[in-house]
Parts: structure tokens; sequence; C-alpha cells
């Protein structure tokens, strides 16, 4: 039934009212939203990682800048635009005070120095580690003729180690030292240790000039050492950690990972790939090392040999991270005793067969 004029007029301006109130409504809830801050979801587009101290520890890391796997995950995950800047920069102490300065976003060292940030920035930066890289041992080898085993040290041996009290030779010798002669005698060999980088080290043993005695290195500068019939091995580190452990790891700052989730799991899957590579094509992954180390003096072929030795791991997993931890602990080098490898990691790595 058609209604009558005067209520057909009524509904239509009923209807217009409504309408206006809800277009007033409208624009009333948009400008509020406006108006209000947004929550930031853009991440970094550009960051830095050093290449680390050099030698097979750092492998991963060479593969990943060559072939790019940052940037190409990242763009998998919807970032095409971001930049890896790679530092020539080695050393824990330096690589640390890179990362809580910013000038580094992801750093790769030995699980001793990430140990004592860890520690340390608990209550600030909050570094964690990313992931392991590498598993292998290192060589304390010796050029003089009296040093057959570490206690034969004397005040005029200089041993070489990349840093001295934190890094993993200094730490490895204090475990000895614990061990043999009490933990009150835990640093019993820090006076004889000098920082040097693997390289000058190497050339300053292999040269006679008595700048050092002994060095505490890792492959390949072992091998270049190793050459030479005056050099010979009297410790390694497998033999006091009791087996396989972690030499290179990962580590950032929680709030980079938090700020930049899809940037953090970039890396993570980019190291993934970058450990296929080496474990698949061997080959590849000695010219890769070869190319960065051309100045120690290896061949193609020892190269080929050391990437084959079983003894040298390539993994994502934490191996005897732990140990190291609870030694520190013990020793006073740093305060907070975690229960678990796992307290030393992010989440995105715990599910492996860490420790």
């Amino acid at each position: 039934m058609a209604q009558p004029p005067r209520l057909r007029k009524a509904g239509i301006k009923t209807r217009t009212q409504t309408a206006l109130f809800y277009t007033l409504l409208f624009s009333s809830l948009l400008l509020l939203s406006c108006n209000k801050p947004a929550a930031s979801t853009e991440e970094v587009t550009e960051i830095h990682i050093p290449r680390g101290a050099g030698g097979v520890g750092f492998l991963p890391l060479l593969v990943m800048e060559k072939y790019s796997l940052i940037e190409r995950q990242a763009k998998e995950a919807g970032i095409s635009n971001i930049r890896v800047k790679w530092i020539d920069l080695g050393g824990p102490a330096v690589m640390n005070d890179a990362l809580l300065s910013g000038a580094a976003d992801f750093i790769a060292a030995g699980p001793p120095a990430f140990i004592i940030l860890w520690d340390r920035t608990r209550d600030s930066a909050k570094v964690m580690g990313v992931a392991a890289m590498s598993s292998l041992p290192m060589y304390l080898n010796a050029r003089a003729d009296h040093l057959k085993k570490l206690d034969d040290v004397t005040e005029k041996d200089k041993i070489a180690v990349t840093a001295v009290k934190v890094s993993i030779p200094s730490i490895i010798m204090q475990m000895y030292a614990r061990n043999k002669y009490g933990a009150a005698q835990f640093s019993r060999f820090d006076k004889y240790t000098v920082t040097m980088s693997h390289p000058d080290a190497v050339l300053a043993l292999l040269s006679g000039s008595g700048a050092i005695d002994a060095h505490f290195t890792s492959p390949p500068f072992h091998q270049r050492e190793r050459k030479d019939p005056r050099v010979h091995t009297i410790m390694t580190s497998d033999e006091v950690m009791g087996g396989s452990t972690t030499f290179t790891m990962l580590s950032t700052t929680t709030a980079f990972r938090e700020k930049n989730p899809r940037v953090y799991a970039s890396v993570l899957k980019a190291l993934d790939e970058a450990i296929d590579v080496i474990v698949n094509d061997r080959e590849d992954a000695a010219d890769i090392l070869l190319a960065s180390t051309a100045e120690g003096g290896f061949s193609r072929d020892e190269v080929i040999a050391l990437m084959k030795d079983p003894s040298v791991k390539f993994t994502t997993a934490p191996e005897n991270v732990l140990k190291y931890a609870e030694f520190m602990h013990d020793a006073g080098s740093i305060q907070k005793r975690p229960a678990s490898w796992k307290d030393l990691f992010f989440p995105e790595i715990q599910d492996s067969p860490g420790s």
C-alpha cells in the first residue's frame, strides 16, 4: 500500500537525518584515527655486520656476503630494499663495542666474549645469541723447544691470543689451570698472553723474531704454522672441553630483534642457507675461504683438505657453550649463571640439540 504524501516526506526526512548522523560519526572517527600516533611497522633497510677475525670459523659470513643471501631472504620476506654493509673488523672487544655503539647490528665472535656481553647487558641492551656458526678445535702451537706443554711456559715466553682474558684461548687456558692447579690458580697463564690477530701472529711465530713464542690459533692458520717443522702443537681446545665446541656464533641486541623481526629472521635463514652451501659444496667454500686469506700462503688443495676435516663443523646448534658460561661464573668473570644454554639464545634456535 502506498504511503500518504505526508508520511513519505517524514520518512525521507528521518532517513536523511540518520545518514547525516552516521556520516558525521564516521568523519569524527576518521579524524581521531588520523590524529592518533601510528605504530611504526617499518624495519631498517641497512644493516652492518663485521666479517670477524678471519679464518674458517667465519666462513658462513663470507658465503652470506658473496651470494647476497641476506638480501635474498629479506626480499622473500617483503623487504626488497635492504642493504648489507660488511665491515672489516675483528677481535672480540672491538666487535662488542661496535654492537653496543650501534656501529654493528650483528657480530660474530667466540662464546666467551659473547657470554661476557650477555652478562653485562642483561639490564640494558640485552644481547643474546642468534645461533652458532661453527665448531672446531683451536691449537696452541709453539716454536720454542722447551715448550712441550702449557706448564713449561716461563716468564720470558709470550703466547698470542686474539684477546687477553676473554677470548676462547684465554678461557681454555684458565680452565686448564683450574683443573690442574685449583680454582684459585685459574688465571695462572693470563700474564703470559698478548693480544694479536691471527695473521700477524702467524708471521710473528714463523719469523722467529722473538715477539711471541706460541700462538693459540684456529684453522687454517694452524695448518699454515704446522707446515714449518720447527712448530709443534702442545694443546687443543677440544682436549680441555671434552669434545666438539662452538668456535664462532652470531649475536645481536634484543631491541634489534624486536624492532626488526623480518630482518632478524632473514639473517638467521641466510645463515642456515650459507651452512647448506658449505656442506654441499666444499670446493666452492674452500675457494671463498682461500680468497679471504690469500696472504696466508695456503694452496687450494690445503684448504679443500681443511674443509673435509671431520673436526671442522658448521652448525647453528650451540655446543658446550653452557660449559663456558658455568666456568666463567665460577671464576667471577660473569655475575649471572645461566641455568641452561637456552638462557643465552633467542627462541628461534632453541629447538636445536644445543648444549
